[in-house]
């Protein structure tokens, strides 16, 4: 077990290492790579070559999912049409840890003969793919975590961080927010919580649970076991909404013995009904809830009106994915 962890520790410990000191390597090169993706008018294409090739499209999917347009190439796949994807006005990545891969030179000169600018990425700084580069980012290891110095671990590792490093400088240089995130990723937790609004999920017009200052608890009852909500709201005669009164306030009420059901509800309401506009966006009503320790919210149209037009529940957060 001892031999076993302690292998372990040492593999993270030189993959880390491999990690850290790509931050003193970067420089001009890194930055003129940044500003020739965001002048460029097409899409990022990352091309590399086996284990390369799959931190390559983990690249590509980095970079899709945060506002820079990118798709990977299979280098050997191109060599046999595929460089047809190619387009003017595209920017390559071309990633080689020894920079001599041989399906990876045999598709520089077609690059070259398009005129597409190349970012090279190669733990040798003499290799031909670094000499062919206009930006040349070192992503050199000092050793691999394989004891065999065989399979591509600590390499290519530092390659998937300088890919994010690329992809998160170039994140932040969009001014990609956390909205823009969520219209790539709107299947998920994610975009539920980041684009769904309380006007999606409210329940509204006759669904409203509400009842009348001086309404006896007793009556109020019926209202709040029909609509199904545990909560209804008490309104004026004007119709606008002076407080709430919900199924737990009614456990605690009936603790100082039944007669209080012929009191009005007034008598026992909650004044303070917590509020949301409907343009929220639902993940603001969860906090709002969790914040009060409360399950339902009133939905507003504006922060000064008076009359809501609906109601948001803690079970329509869950059943819409927001938690």
């Amino acid at each position: 077990m001892s031999d076993i962890l302690a292998e372990a520790r040492r593999v993270l410990e030189i993959e880390a290492a491999s990690v850290s000191a790509l931050a003193d390597r970067l420089g001009e090169q890194f930055t003129g790579a940044v500003e020739m993706i965001l002048a460029c008018s097409g899409r990022v294409v990352v091309t590399g070559m086996g284990k390369s090739g799959l931190i390559c499209q983990k690249m590509a999917a980095t970079m899709a999912s945060t506002g820079t347009p990118a798709l990977f190439l299979h280098p050997a796949e191109g060599l046999h049409g595929d460089l047809g994807m190619l387009m003017k006005g595209d920017v390559v990545i071309a990633v080689s840890n020894s920079g001599e891969t041989e399906e990876i030179t045999r598709i520089l000169p077609t690059i070259k003969r398009m005129g597409l600018p190349l970012i090279a990425m190669s733990g040798n700084p003499s290799s031909a793919l670094a000499r062919a580069g206009d930006f040349f980012l070192d992503i050199s290891v000092k050793e691999e975590a394989c004891p065999l110095q065989l399979a591509p671990t600590a390499s290519t590792t530092a390659t998937l961080a300088m890919g994010d490093a690329l992809a998160v400088s170039l994140l932040i240089r969009r001014g990609f927010k956390e909205e823009d995130f969520a219209l790539y990723h709107p299947g998920g937790a994610l975009g539920k919580r980041l684009l769904l609004r309380v006007e999606d999920i409210m329940h509204g017009d006759d669904a409203i649970p509400e009842v009348s200052l001086g309404t006896l608890l007793k009556d109020s009852l019926y209202e709040i076991s029909s609509k199904k909500l545990g909560i209804t709201g008490v309104f004026d005669e004007q119709g606008a909404i002076i407080g709430v009164f919900t199924d737990g306030d009614l456990r605690r009420t009936i603790e100082k013995g039944v007669e209080v059901l012929n009191c009005p509800i007034e008598d026992f309401m909650n004044p303070n009904p917590k509020r949301i506009l409907r343009t929220n966006l639902a993940a603001k009503a969860l906090q709002i809830m969790e914040s009060h320790s409360i399950t339902s919210l009133f939905v507003f149209e504006t922060e000064t009106a008076e009359r809501p037009i609906g109601i948001i529940h803690l079970h329509d957060l869950l059943k819409a994915g927001v938690i």
